[in-house]
């Protein structure tokens, strides 16, 4: 039993074997000795039938391609070391993460009724050149092993099977009642809680009360329930708050908010008379209406923590989580969106942050993770943005979205006495233990060298969410439940606890279906082990549910019942593990009290005056900007198209690289013309001067983006995400208040609704002499409008030389957190605000849009103007000339670069063909719209001083250098190259 079968795939002769990406990263870090790396894939199979001819039929049917690879193995006993007279570096999973390919090999083998028992998988990796031992060391750590997840050797590894265990079922007791407070605090900072002094000290009079220790599933638990990421704290908090005048340093306002989210966020929902509103900040997503006959969804998630440490694994399971957030009201997913922020790609490896992976690798595992999820579930990536800035380097920030499509009314959402308590889907393990707390907790310099660390990230499967994908939607149309919801951040602990928070549960953790022997009962209760789904099923219904599990291939399980008393109780093998009040878990929380402070910077020192740039140079500089840059590269390895509803896509113009506003689809199954639009805003640059108009430009330019392509400004829902530094620091939640002001405002200007939203904070990197690192404090607003007739959807391409060109909206002197500051030390620190009568403009240009006056039609936004014309030219392969001098202004606007580059919210770009001009200005009046240009068939951009060639425009943006073709493979580099990433 004890020896293996080591399979080694290899590709023949001819076939690319070296992965040049991964070179490219060794020598990025100064590895210049390495000449040549090549790959191999390796499997490990052990079981006490497998015989030669088990091993030789897997290779020859499943493991291997015999047009492109060839294979051999041996048997291999585990004391006996393997020779190799090669130099080589091999990588392998730790024992209990999650192996999919692993798994699927198990699945392989069954089916062909082989005598497999365990499975893993690896890599091998060839090493040619000059390098000493430190060099491969060096190599492994850095470029082909993530230790968080994995494990390496110099030489031929040696399989960690998961070794069959016995049950433990061991609980460990907490005499909290006799702790003092500095013992409380250690318990906390011990097991990762983050649990503050009056959260512990609730705890140690709750068991003085009931007179017993707290096991720990309990302890854990509540830790799981009152974390930050799962009960919203500091958005609940009563906040102690006031602004300083800079010059005087005395408060200039001082105000009590009772909560964030009660008093801003939710307030501007409830001023919204929106009756097309279905559901808003109670379920896993936001709902609203689409036609007589369907709803709409629409669900954004944060995966920072996970993807700092495991970019590929964050990721994968950032998508997957908002998909099950979706199936969580019982819709299913048609578009999945992601906002991505980075550090700089080209930042020198001495420069990284102790214990923390390079943008680089992070970027490639994070882009690869998202499109891997989204790719295998065939539900289509349509809209996202790349965002980079030195303050994401130790932290970077993983939006995830999901929109989903329902029957109207079809989603119960009341659970009732006597339902049992069905968990479906993928097999629980040790992987994600205490992720709800780690996501509350400051990253810092060991974050990547504790166990602790393997065990809060997780690898997603979802080919079994998939699976479990159509489980959910046939139950829901059978009728087979009461309430559904997703197993995300603390597992079963948080699903079945949030289900039962009214009423009251009884579950037995023996019946959950485990990877492997050998977990403890807390760790079953908390794992966040993916791809799971809690139903509350009638008891007459489980067997036609069981049915459906069969039919699809999903494994399901009967944890116990809802019971009405009150009390979360949990066994194991009737031993008691959990026996808590659902009203001390919900409602026992202490309130927070905080203060927070806001103080205005100095304005930057201006070095540089705007007489001193040279406009053609500086639109260049800001078109091949990482920020502007085309993000082909990373859009292409999405699949945009799967289910044949986008009609609007993320790259268009005629050769489909142009950069959309938005995207908008049509759901498969729907009737009509009626379609949705996607859209996002976001800028933290505009933060570090006033975090205020952060918030306000990313509600204003994601409606712009939205109403770009035909989204209707009055059927527009928005939602809210936060990712902020420690908000326990006054400075740091001083600019939270103010970026949820300035949602509040916004939202009200555009009488536009939130319909969910989430917050990510503590995003603070804390090296080992305690100075802290926080991120730029970053509000990303989604948005979802409905598009009435597709048919008149509108992308932001020039389309026809001769027509008229347009900008709508006013252009005042913005250029505070612009583009052309962060290239230029210039005097400016005025950032955008929110422009006057901005839902008058806006339903003004949607009329238009939906009469089919117009075009084309683009946003401004980042590098303003110039930009903005640059990439309708580019997107349409035409000329574009516009007259500065007919560019509408307002407040003093006296210099060409301010009309080129200001950044001012409010505005569009637009297309209109000569004949619709009197109507598009008929339709318009009495808004800022005015006619400044025209297309032209000659490819050339005139923008007042700035003439340049619309290749050269191109080029630049691309990222093109003088000796690169127009082959596929240079159009789709950028200036940001990726290092390479081993899908697992």
């Amino acid at each position: 039993m004890n020896r293996y079968a080591r399979i080694e795939v290899v590709p023949l002769a001819g076939q690319n074997a070296g992965p040049t990406d991964l070179r490219r990263a060794a020598h990025d870090l100064g590895l210049t000795g390495l000449q040549d790396l090549h790959h191999h894939r390796l499997y490990f199979l052990r079981g006490a039938e497998l015989a030669g001819e088990h091993v030789e039929t897997l290779c020859r049917r499943l493991l291997s391609d015999p047009v492109t690879e060839t294979y051999r193995w041996q048997w291999v006993e585990p004391d006996t070391p393997l020779p190799t007279d090669e130099t080589c570096i091999e990588v392998e999973f730790h024992p209990g993460v999650t192996d999919r390919e692993a798994y699927e090999i198990k699945k392989a083998a069954q089916r062909l009724d082989l005598p497999l028992i365990q499975v893993a998988t690896g890599h091998r990796y060839i090493v040619k050149g000059r390098l000493n031992e430190a060099d491969l060391h060096r190599l492994a750590r850095q470029v082909l092993c993530n230790e968080v997840v994995q494990r390496y050797r110099l030489g031929p590894i040696t399989p960690a099977f998961i070794e069959e265990a016995a049950a433990d079922d061991r609980i460990e007791l907490f005499e909290l009642a006799v702790l003092n407070d500095s013992q409380l605090l250690q318990l906390s900072q011990e097991r990762r809680l983050a649990l503050n002094l009056e959260e512990m000290s609730v705890l140690r009079r709750f068991c003085r009360n009931i007179n017993r220790p707290l096991t720990d599933a309990e302890l854990e638990m509540v830790a799981q329930t009152w974390s930050e990421h799962c009960f919203h704290k500091t958005f609940k908090a009563r906040i102690a708050y006031r602004e300083i005048d800079p010059h005087t340093q005395q408060p200039i306002n001082e105000e009590f908010i009772d909560g964030l989210f009660k008093s801003y966020i939710r307030a501007a929902t409830e001023a919204c008379d929106r009756p097309w509103l279905v559901s808003t900040f109670v379920d896993n997503a936001g709902i609203v209406e689409f036609d007589e006959a369907h709803v709409l969804s629409f669900k954004v998630e944060t995966h920072n923590h996970p993807s700092a440490l495991e970019p590929f694994g964050g990721a994968n399971t950032g998508v997957g989580g908002v998909i099950r957030d979706i199936l969580g009201v019982s819709a299913k997913p048609i578009a999945v969106t992601d906002v991505l922020c980075f550090g700089p790609q080209d930042l020198p490896p001495e420069e990284v942050p102790e214990g923390t992976l390079h943008p680089r690798r992070i970027q490639a595992g994070v882009v690869a993770g998202v499109g891997d999820y989204g790719n295998k579930m065939g539900v289509p990536t349509v809209n996202g943005a790349v965002l980079y800035h030195p303050g994401y380097t130790a932290n970077p920030l993983v939006f995830c979205g999901c929109v989903g499509l329902a029957p109207a009314n079809s989603h119960p959402s009341r659970p009732q006495v006597g339902d049992r308590l069905i968990v479906l889907g993928g097999r629980t393990g040790r992987d994600g233990l205490r992720g709800a707390t780690f996501s509350s907790l400051d990253l810092d310099s060991e974050s990547s060298d504790t166990s602790f660390a393997s065990t809060a990230v997780q690898i997603g499967d979802p080919i079994i969410e998939k699976d479990v994908t159509e489980v959910v939607l046939a139950a829901r149309d059978a009728g087979l439940y009461h309430a559904i919801t997703d197993c995300g951040a603390g597992g079963l602990s948080s699903a079945i606890g949030e289900m039962a928070q009214t009423l009251g549960a009884e579950v037995e953790l023996n019946r959950v279906l485990l990877k492997y022997s050998g977990l403890r009962p807390w760790e079953i209760w908390l794992s966040e082990a993916q791809e799971r789904m809690v139903l509350a099923v009638p008891p007459e219904n489980i067997p036609r549910l069981a049915g459906l599990c069969r039919r699809f291939g999903v494994e399901w399980s009967d944890l116990g019942h809802l019971t009405g008393t009150g009390q979360m109780v949990v066994r194991y093998n009737n031993i008691p593990v959990v026996d808590l009040p659902v009203d001390l878990l919900f409602n026992g929380h202490p309130r927070l009290h905080l203060t927070a402070e806001w103080q205005a910077p100095a304005p930057p020192p201006g070095q540089v005056s705007l007489d001193e740039i040279d406009p053609q140079t500086a639109l260049l500089a800001l078109l091949g900007d990482p920020n502007v840059a085309s993000k082909e590269a990373i859009i292409r390895t999405y699949d945009h198209e799967v289910q044949a509803g986008t009609v609007v896509k993320p790259l268009t113009g005629i050769h489909n690289h142009g950069p959309s506003d938005a995207a908008v689809l049509k759901p498969m199954g729907t009737r009509g013309p009626v379609g949705v639009a996607i859209s996002n805003g976001i800028n933290p640059a505009y933060g570090t001067l006033d975090p205020y108009a952060m918030a306000v430009s990313a509600v204003d330019e994601a409606v712009r983006n939205a109403v770009a392509v035909g989204g209707d400004p009055d059927r527009l829902s928005l939602l809210d995400n936060f990712c902020w530094g420690n908000p326990n620091l006054p400075d740091r939640l001083g600019g939270l208040v103010r970026a949820v002001k300035g949602c509040y405002d916004a939202a009200r200007a555009f009488n536009a609704p939130f319909i969910s939203g989430k917050d990510s904070l503590n995003n603070e990197y804390l090296d080992r002499s305690g100075q802290r690192t926080p991120i730029p404090g970053t509000v990303l607003i989604s948005a979802m409008a409905i598009v009435p007739d597709i048919s008149r959807a509108v992308t932001m391409d020039l389309k026809q030389a001769g027509n008229l060109v347009y900008i709508v909206g006013e252009t005042r002197r913005e250029l505070g957190g612009s583009l052309l500051a962060a290239h230029y030390s210039i005097p400016a620190d005025t950032p955008p605000g929110l422009p006057p009568n901005a839902l008058q403009t806006a339903r003004a240009l949607h009329k238009a849009i939906r009469r089919g006056l117009v075009r084309a039609c683009h946003d401004l936004s980042e590098g303003g103007l110039a930009v903005a014309a640059a990439e309708m030219a580019l997107a349409g392969g035409l000329g574009l000339s516009i007259d500065l001098d007919r560019i509408p202004t307002a407040g003093k606007v006296d210099h060409p670069l301010e009309i080129l580059f200001s950044e001012s919210n409010g505005r569009w770009l637009v297309e209109v063909a000569p004949d619709d001009a009197p109507a598009f200005e008929n339709v318009m009046a009495g808004c800022a719209a005015v006619r400044c240009g025209q297309v032209q068939a000659g490819p050339v951009l005139k923008l007042g001083p700035v003439e340049a060639a619309v290749s050269t425009l191109e080029a630049v943006w691309r990222g093109w250098t003088k000796d690169e073709g127009r082959t596929m493979n240079d159009e789709r580099r950028t200036t940001n190259d990726q290092c390479g990433v081993v899908i697992p």
